[in-house]
């Protein structure tokens, strides 16, 4: 075992180490404070609002369902992070969503955020429901709903109602769950109406508060349809609801006897299966996480062992390299993460002294590339855990696969299919970081979210697009100034540099991973240091889906 144990190389006192340090501390705080903001949703205002009609916040619910002391770990709250901005904004799409612990067991949590437009479904609202949707049929979590919504919010109603990502894949989501045999439980806790109304009712249990309202129509609605005049609670409310329609299993007076009343019926669930994954105690990494800080480079240009970052990921620091001398820069190998195995596929920033392929002539690897001889030991060790029942977990550094004459004769694009391949039909769980760049086909080939990863999490340096900032910004300058002589005017050095520092100033925006989370491209931004917290989480909610279809690749070329 010992053989196996990583040891580490860095001085905690060197410079590079604390200017590393410094700017990750103070990037990690910025998107801190940024997340802080967000979750005060709708703003002190909306809170004291919610608070007069009696009703706690949704975070104040989800603080009094959990288990005591224990964490929310939450989804997607930089969802429509600058977006809506001509509507007042969105912080977090107006909902909320994460994996929790609730009696003991683990939960997906999706609960209406009033403070933000009433809980109203804009259109990143939808996918942020879709989206932790998804995660539960895929790893079969159980899932609690807190309604509290005025449902869709009709400025943007045309994208939010009508395609297969939108509102209405909520309900036909609480119907495939359902006959999927995934415990879901709904406590209505303000305004359910018109489409949303369908949500709480294809749930096994409904729960619902004195003063909420569920109907298909509120009361000006039925009127100007159909001339009735009611009351909302004569329509909708949960007297009504559970004395004559008998649609709410449970009325409770006010949201602490709804969540009680909730925990209660969450502690008589029967447990799951058992998970076919190999499990036993965890061990704390030998190195602290936070050295993560001052260990990683944001400077595509400064090389970093990722071996490093691996021994403060994993248990005791322990990783079994799988072929360490071939294709170095990509790493691959088995170790444990919270006592979960786990095959890990990483790319190796550092620079290599190798072979040519089939000569004796030496050459360097750059580190962050991915070569030929990378791509197929990735894709056999990647085939190897699908047959062993291993979850995989990618680590992302990746500036792409190598180009040029060298790499081409080689077969890069031969190799590079035949990773795409194996992560494509990869039937175990897959759980991508992006740790900094991760450009092009080496973000397809590191199992990008095109390729159904359970969950994508990125650092605050994370940065992934079609290519770099500064090649992007280069090429779509150039095709910008030529198109300006075309039209015959003349284009100076001043005017050059102008056109390309707001190129890149635009591209660099759009590879920010705010802007990323913003459209649930990935499901959170975590500090490096709670990296192994992340996965964790992932891990556990991975195992608690115990069905593994065939391992299938199709045809490899080779």
């Amino acid at each position: 075992m010992a053989a196996a144990t990583l040891k580490t190389a860095i001085d905690l006192t060197g410079a590079s180490y604390e200017k590393n340090r410094r700017r990750m501390i103070d990037l990690v705080s910025k998107f801190k404070n940024e997340e802080e903001q967000l979750c005060l949703g709708g703003g002190a205002k909306a809170i004291d609002a919610q608070h007069k009609k009696g009703r706690l916040t949704a975070r104040e619910r989800i603080k009094k369902l959990v288990d005591p002391g224990s964490h929310f770990f939450e989804l997607s709250v930089f969802a429509a992070f600058a977006m809506y901005e001509e509507w007042g904004g969105a912080p977090s799409a107006g909902v909320i969503t994460g994996l929790a612990r609730v009696c003991g067991r683990t939960f997906m949590l999706i609960v209406n955020d009033a403070t933000v437009k009433a809980g109203a479904f804009f259109p990143m609202t939808a996918k942020k429901v879709i989206r932790a949707q998804n995660i539960a049929i895929e790893n079969r979590i159980p899932t609690i709903y807190l309604v509290d919504s005025a449902g869709v919010f009709l400025p943007l109603q045309e994208d939010v109602f009508p395609d297969t990502d939108d509102f209405g894949r909520v309900f036909r989501n609480n119907a495939v769950m359902s006959a999927m045999g995934i415990p879901q439980v709904t406590a209505i806790m303000g305004m359910c109406v018109a489409g949303g109304a369908y949500l709480p009712v294809m749930c096994d249990h409904i729960l619902m508060t004195e003063g909420s309202g569920l109907f298909l129509a509120g009361p000006a609605l039925v009127q100007a349809a159909i001339g009735q005049k009611s009351s909302a609670e004569e329509l909708g409310g949960a007297k009504m609801h559970a004395q004559i329609s008998g649609t709410v299993d449970f009325r409770e007076p006010d949201d602490d006897a709804c969540v009680a009343r909730l925990r209660a019926l969450v502690d008589k669930m029967g447990a799951g299966d058992a998970s076919p994954f190999s499990h036993i105690k965890s061990r704390e990494p030998l190195y602290s996480g936070e050295e993560l800080y001052g260990i990683f480079s944001g400077d595509p240009g400064k090389q970093y062992d990722m071996r490093e970052i691996i021994a403060r990921i994993v248990d005791a620091s322990e990783f079994e390299e799988y072929r360490a001398e071939y294709g170095e820069t990509v790493l691959c190998g088995y170790s444990r993460i919270g006592g979960w195995a786990v095959g890990i596929v990483a790319n190796q920033k550092k620079h290599v002294h190798t072979h040519a392929r089939g000569s004796d002539e030496k050459r360097i690897e750059f580190g962050g590339v991915i070569y030929t001889e990378g791509a197929e030991k990735a894709a056999r060790f990647i085939m190897d855990c699908n047959q062993n029942r291993i979850p995989l977990i990618f680590l992302h550094d990746v500036n792409g696969f190598m180009v040029g004459k060298d790499a081409e004769w080689s077969g890069i694009i031969r190799a590079g299919a035949k990773m795409v391949n194996a992560v494509s039909n990869s039937v175990v769980p897959k759980i991508s970081v992006i740790c900094g760049g991760s450009f092009g086909a080496g973000h397809y080939a590191m199992c990008g979210k095109a390729f159904d990863p359970r969950f994508v999490f990125a650092w605050p340096t994370a940065r992934y697009a079609v290519m770099s900032g500064d090649a992007a910004a280069s090429t779509l300058a150039e095709i910008k100034l030529k198109q300006l002589e075309r039209e015959g005017k003349k284009v100076d050095e001043d005017t050059r540099k102008e056109l390309h520092d707001a190129v890149r100033a635009s591209y660099e925006k759009q590879t920010d991973p705010r802007y990323a989370a913003a459209r649930l491209w990935v499901d959170a931004i975590v500090d490096p240091a709670h990296t192994r917290d992340a996965l964790i989480w992932a891990l556990e909610a991975a195992a608690l889906n115990p069905e593994i279809r065939e391992f299938k690749t199709g045809v490899l070329q080779t």
